[in-house]
Protein backbone atom coordinates (compact mmCIF):
# COMPACT_ATOMS: atom_id res chain seq x y z
CA UNK A 1 0.00 0.00 0.00
CA UNK A 2 1.18 3.53 -0.73
CA UNK A 3 -0.27 7.01 -0.44
CA UNK A 4 0.51 10.36 -2.01
CA UNK A 5 -0.83 13.87 -1.62
CA UNK A 6 -0.85 16.95 -3.85
CA UNK A 7 -2.85 20.17 -3.59
CA UNK A 8 -4.93 18.72 -0.78
CA UNK A 9 -5.68 15.55 -2.74
CA UNK A 10 -4.88 12.32 -0.90
CA UNK A 11 -4.78 9.06 -2.82
CA UNK A 12 -4.08 5.53 -1.66
CA UNK A 13 -2.90 2.65 -3.85
CA UNK A 14 -3.91 -0.75 -2.48
CA UNK A 15 -3.41 -4.08 -4.28
CA UNK A 16 -3.20 -2.43 -7.69
CA UNK A 17 -6.31 -0.29 -7.16
CA UNK A 18 -6.64 3.46 -6.62
CA UNK A 19 -8.70 4.88 -3.76
CA UNK A 20 -9.46 8.59 -3.30
CA UNK A 21 -9.02 9.23 0.41
CA UNK A 22 -9.57 12.99 0.29
CA UNK A 23 -10.46 15.23 -2.62
CA UNK A 24 -8.23 18.16 -3.55
CA UNK A 25 -9.20 21.82 -3.32
CA UNK A 26 -8.69 22.73 -6.99
CA UNK A 27 -10.83 21.48 -9.89
CA UNK A 28 -8.76 20.37 -12.90
CA UNK A 29 -11.42 20.45 -15.62
CA UNK A 30 -13.31 23.74 -15.74
CA UNK A 31 -15.25 25.63 -18.43
CA UNK A 32 -12.84 28.60 -18.52
CA UNK A 33 -9.25 29.23 -17.50
CA UNK A 34 -7.41 32.44 -16.72
CA UNK A 35 -4.48 31.78 -19.07
CA UNK A 36 -4.24 29.59 -22.18
CA UNK A 37 -0.88 27.80 -22.45
CA UNK A 38 -2.13 25.05 -24.76
CA UNK A 39 -5.08 25.35 -27.14
CA UNK A 40 -7.05 22.14 -27.49
CA UNK A 41 -9.17 23.71 -30.23
CA UNK A 42 -6.08 24.51 -32.31
CA UNK A 43 -4.57 21.06 -31.68
CA UNK A 44 -7.81 19.32 -32.74
CA UNK A 45 -7.98 21.43 -35.91
CA UNK A 46 -4.38 20.42 -36.74
CA UNK A 47 -5.16 16.75 -36.14
CA UNK A 48 -2.65 16.42 -33.31
CA UNK A 49 -2.91 13.40 -31.02
CA UNK A 50 -3.49 14.75 -27.50
CA UNK A 51 -3.89 12.85 -24.22
CA UNK A 52 -4.79 14.30 -20.83
CA UNK A 53 -3.51 11.92 -18.14
CA UNK A 54 -4.55 12.38 -14.51
CA UNK A 55 -4.06 10.20 -11.44
CA UNK A 56 -7.50 8.65 -11.94
CA UNK A 57 -8.32 8.66 -15.67
CA UNK A 58 -7.21 9.45 -19.23
CA UNK A 59 -8.92 11.71 -21.77
CA UNK A 60 -8.44 11.86 -25.56
CA UNK A 61 -8.92 15.09 -27.46
CA UNK A 62 -11.26 14.44 -30.40
CA UNK A 63 -12.87 16.79 -32.97
CA UNK A 64 -16.12 16.36 -31.03
CA UNK A 65 -14.57 17.26 -27.66
CA UNK A 66 -12.88 15.63 -24.69
CA UNK A 67 -13.49 11.86 -24.55
CA UNK A 68 -12.92 9.85 -21.37
CA UNK A 69 -11.16 6.73 -22.60
CA UNK A 70 -9.53 5.07 -19.57
CA UNK A 71 -10.20 4.86 -15.85
CA UNK A 72 -7.95 3.72 -13.02
CA UNK A 73 -8.79 0.42 -11.30
CA UNK A 74 -10.82 1.10 -8.15
CA UNK A 75 -12.06 4.54 -9.26
CA UNK A 76 -15.81 5.21 -9.48
CA UNK A 77 -16.69 6.93 -12.76
CA UNK A 78 -19.50 9.09 -11.38
CA UNK A 79 -18.36 9.79 -7.82
CA UNK A 80 -14.61 10.19 -8.43
CA UNK A 81 -14.57 11.80 -11.91
CA UNK A 82 -17.76 13.15 -13.47
CA UNK A 83 -19.06 14.80 -10.29
CA UNK A 84 -15.84 16.86 -10.12
CA UNK A 85 -15.96 18.24 -13.67
CA UNK A 86 -17.58 21.50 -14.71
CA UNK A 87 -18.71 19.96 -18.02
CA UNK A 88 -19.70 16.54 -19.33
CA UNK A 89 -17.00 14.73 -21.32
CA UNK A 90 -17.79 12.25 -24.06
CA UNK A 91 -18.18 8.76 -22.60
CA UNK A 92 -18.76 5.94 -25.08
CA UNK A 93 -19.81 2.86 -23.17
CA UNK A 94 -17.64 1.69 -20.29
CA UNK A 95 -14.13 3.22 -20.34
CA UNK A 96 -11.37 0.61 -20.39
CA UNK A 97 -9.13 0.20 -17.36
CA UNK A 98 -5.76 1.90 -17.26
CA UNK A 99 -2.93 -0.64 -17.27
CA UNK A 100 -3.10 -2.15 -13.73
CA UNK A 101 0.70 -2.44 -13.70
CA UNK A 102 0.87 1.35 -13.22
CA UNK A 103 -0.51 0.89 -9.71
CA UNK A 104 1.77 -1.93 -8.59
CA UNK A 105 5.17 -1.57 -6.92
CA UNK A 106 6.89 -4.15 -9.18
CA UNK A 107 8.52 -3.27 -12.55
CA UNK A 108 6.02 -2.95 -15.40
CA UNK A 109 8.10 -4.84 -17.97
CA UNK A 110 7.53 -2.23 -20.68
CA UNK A 111 10.80 -3.01 -22.46
CA UNK A 112 9.73 -6.60 -23.03
CA UNK A 113 6.34 -5.43 -24.30
CA UNK A 114 7.95 -3.02 -26.72
CA UNK A 115 10.44 -5.51 -28.09
CA UNK A 116 7.77 -8.16 -28.55
CA UNK A 117 5.32 -5.89 -30.40
CA UNK A 118 4.42 -7.67 -33.67
CA UNK A 119 5.45 -5.93 -36.90
CA UNK A 120 1.84 -5.66 -38.06
CA UNK A 121 0.94 -3.66 -34.93
CA UNK A 122 3.80 -1.24 -35.61
CA UNK A 123 2.30 -0.08 -38.92
CA UNK A 124 -0.85 2.06 -38.91
CA UNK A 125 -2.69 4.12 -41.50
CA UNK A 126 -5.03 7.02 -40.68
CA UNK A 127 -7.30 7.65 -43.69
CA UNK A 128 -8.59 10.93 -42.25
CA UNK A 129 -5.08 12.42 -42.49
CA UNK A 130 -3.77 10.12 -45.22
CA UNK A 131 -0.97 9.44 -42.72
CA UNK A 132 1.05 6.24 -42.45
CA UNK A 133 3.01 5.73 -39.21
CA UNK A 134 5.78 3.14 -38.87
CA UNK A 135 6.74 2.59 -35.24
CA UNK A 136 10.17 0.93 -35.26
CA UNK A 137 10.96 1.89 -31.66
CA UNK A 138 12.93 -0.94 -30.07
CA UNK A 139 12.81 -2.92 -33.32
CA UNK A 140 15.83 -4.89 -34.48
CA UNK A 141 16.70 -5.90 -38.06
CA UNK A 142 19.15 -8.76 -38.17
CA UNK A 143 18.64 -10.42 -41.55
CA UNK A 144 17.51 -9.98 -45.15
CA UNK A 145 14.36 -11.85 -44.15
CA UNK A 146 13.54 -9.06 -41.69
CA UNK A 147 13.89 -6.50 -44.48
CA UNK A 148 11.55 -8.48 -46.72
CA UNK A 149 9.00 -8.83 -43.91
CA UNK A 150 8.87 -5.06 -43.54
CA UNK A 151 8.44 -4.48 -47.27
CA UNK A 152 5.64 -7.03 -47.49
CA UNK A 153 3.86 -5.68 -44.40
CA UNK A 154 3.99 -2.07 -45.66
CA UNK A 155 2.78 -3.03 -49.14
CA UNK A 156 -0.09 -5.03 -47.66
CA UNK A 157 -1.43 -1.80 -46.15
CA UNK A 158 -0.51 0.76 -48.82
CA UNK A 159 -0.86 -1.07 -52.15
CA UNK A 160 -4.69 -1.28 -51.98
CA UNK A 161 -4.97 2.49 -51.38
CA UNK A 162 -4.02 3.38 -54.94
CA UNK A 163 -2.43 6.70 -53.98
CA UNK A 164 0.61 7.93 -52.10
CA UNK A 165 0.58 8.73 -48.38
CA UNK A 166 2.34 11.01 -45.92
CA UNK A 167 4.64 8.98 -43.68
CA UNK A 168 6.34 9.30 -40.29
CA UNK A 169 8.87 6.72 -39.10
CA UNK A 170 9.96 6.33 -35.47
CA UNK A 171 13.54 5.03 -35.20
CA UNK A 172 14.02 5.45 -31.43
CA UNK A 173 16.12 2.58 -30.02
CA UNK A 174 16.11 0.98 -33.48
CA UNK A 175 19.01 -1.34 -34.30
CA UNK A 176 20.17 -2.84 -37.57
CA UNK A 177 23.05 -5.19 -38.40
CA UNK A 178 25.80 -3.29 -40.28
CA UNK A 179 25.78 -5.70 -43.22
CA UNK A 180 22.00 -5.21 -43.66
CA UNK A 181 22.00 -1.40 -43.88
CA UNK A 182 22.36 -1.27 -47.68
CA UNK A 183 19.59 -3.82 -48.28
CA UNK A 184 17.35 -1.99 -45.83
CA UNK A 185 17.85 1.43 -47.40
CA UNK A 186 17.32 -0.07 -50.88
CA UNK A 187 13.98 -1.31 -49.59
CA UNK A 188 13.22 2.14 -48.13
CA UNK A 189 13.97 3.75 -51.51
CA UNK A 190 11.57 1.28 -53.15
CA UNK A 191 8.78 2.23 -50.72
CA UNK A 192 9.47 5.96 -51.05
CA UNK A 193 9.30 5.83 -54.84
CA UNK A 194 6.04 3.89 -54.92
CA UNK A 195 4.04 4.79 -51.84
CA UNK A 196 5.25 7.93 -50.03
CA UNK A 197 4.52 11.47 -51.16
CA UNK A 198 6.39 12.99 -48.18
CA UNK A 199 8.30 11.29 -45.38
CA UNK A 200 9.88 12.37 -42.11
CA UNK A 201 11.85 10.24 -39.68
CA UNK A 202 13.03 10.76 -36.13
CA UNK A 203 15.27 9.28 -33.44
CA UNK A 204 17.11 10.57 -30.40
CA UNK A 205 20.21 8.59 -31.46
CA UNK A 206 22.81 10.83 -33.10
CA UNK A 207 24.74 7.78 -34.35
CA UNK A 208 21.67 6.28 -36.02
CA UNK A 209 20.77 9.62 -37.62
CA UNK A 210 24.23 9.73 -39.16
CA UNK A 211 24.33 6.06 -40.24
CA UNK A 212 20.88 5.92 -41.82
CA UNK A 213 21.09 9.47 -43.12
CA UNK A 214 24.28 8.71 -45.04
CA UNK A 215 22.83 5.51 -46.54
CA UNK A 216 19.62 7.28 -47.59
CA UNK A 217 21.57 10.17 -49.10
CA UNK A 218 23.47 7.78 -51.37
CA UNK A 219 20.11 6.68 -52.77
CA UNK A 220 18.80 10.20 -53.36
CA UNK A 221 16.27 9.74 -50.55
CA UNK A 222 15.78 12.74 -48.25
CA UNK A 223 18.40 11.92 -45.61
CA UNK A 224 17.49 14.21 -42.72
CA UNK A 225 16.28 12.41 -39.59
CA UNK A 226 14.82 14.63 -36.86
CA UNK A 227 15.33 14.39 -33.12
CA UNK A 228 11.68 14.20 -32.03
CA UNK A 229 8.25 13.20 -33.27
CA UNK A 230 7.03 16.78 -32.80
CA UNK A 231 9.75 18.15 -35.10
CA UNK A 232 9.13 15.42 -37.69
CA UNK A 233 5.38 16.12 -37.61
CA UNK A 234 5.87 19.88 -38.05
CA UNK A 235 8.01 19.33 -41.14
CA UNK A 236 5.54 16.83 -42.56
CA UNK A 237 2.64 19.23 -42.03
CA UNK A 238 4.60 21.91 -43.88
CA UNK A 239 4.94 19.52 -46.82
CA UNK A 240 1.20 19.04 -47.03
CA UNK A 241 0.92 22.14 -49.19
CA UNK A 242 1.91 19.81 -52.05
CA UNK A 243 -0.91 17.30 -52.59
CA UNK A 244 -0.08 13.58 -52.93
CA UNK A 245 0.18 12.19 -56.47
CA UNK A 246 -2.08 9.37 -57.58
CA UNK A 247 -0.35 6.45 -59.29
Amino acid sequence: MGTFTAGGLEVAVEDGRLRIVKEGKVAKFVERVEHVTFSGTYAAAKGQAVLYVTERCVFNLTPEGLELSEIAPGVDLRKDILDHMAFDPIVKGAPRLMDPRIFLSVPMGLKADLLSLPLEERLTYDPAENLFFANFEGFSIKSLEDVERIRAAVEKILLPLGSKVYTIVNYDNFTIAPDIVDAYTDMVQYLVDRYYCATTRYTTSTFLRMKLGDALSRRDVAPHIYESREEARRVLDANRSTPPRAD
